[in-house]
């Protein structure tokens, strides 16, 4: 059994308020020294098998068709310990 991740980010060039909003709240909050924030979705995919390639590019298949939107949306696939 292994555990693939999937990170989804918006494109730099796609706006992100939600970032844009946390980056202002942080120093209401106290925190300082954050120059800009983006926010992103994390994806935890526990496979059955081995996370060969074969496995893998059945996630990567996953995340094109359906975790990310690859308009606006870059994503990556990584294979966790």
């Amino acid at each position: 059994m292994a555990r693939v991740i999937v990170d989804v980010m918006l494109k730099p060039e796609i706006l992100d308020p939600q970032g844009q909003a946390i980056a202002r709240a942080l120093p209401r909050l106290g925190f300082s020294g954050v120059a800009a924030v983006r926010q992103g979705k994390r994806f935890e995919v526990e496979l059955d098998g081995p996370a060969d390639d074969a496995a893998l590019e059945e996630v990567r298949k996953m995340a094109e068709t359906l975790l990310a939107n690859t308009v606006i949306e870059d994503y990556s696939v990584r294979v966790e310990g």
